[in-house]
């Protein structure tokens, strides 16, 4: 059974990126030494109003590769994937080659 789950307002999806554990050639490498928090965009809410009533659309899109808070967010689990729900003003800023 497939599941979409569309942000409501400002929300943000998010699958985190995990880093991999170990080199091309099988050396090991320290949790420590791979750990950046970064994630792909899955969804992205419409939006939300400010006190005046005037629209403020989210500022990341579907597929940004985004840099997140070391904690925060809400864990989602839909079927055997995990992904994490923050608010757009949460994401300190987008990655991009």
């Amino acid at each position: 059974m497939a599941k979409r789950l569309v942000p409501l307002l400002n929300r943000v999806l998010v699958e985190r990126i995990v880093p991999p554990s170990k080199t091309a050639t099988g050396i090991l490498l320290p949790e420590k030494s791979a750990k950046l928090n970064s994630g792909k965009v899955v969804a992205v809410g419409p939006g939300t109003r400010n006190k005046e009533g005037q629209f403020i659309p989210a500022t990341v899109k579907e597929g940004d590769t985004v840099l997140l808070p070391e904690y925060g967010g809400t864990e989602v689990k839909l079927g055997d994937k995990e992904y994490h729900l923050y608010r757009d003003e949460d994401i300190l800023g987008t990655l991009h080659d």
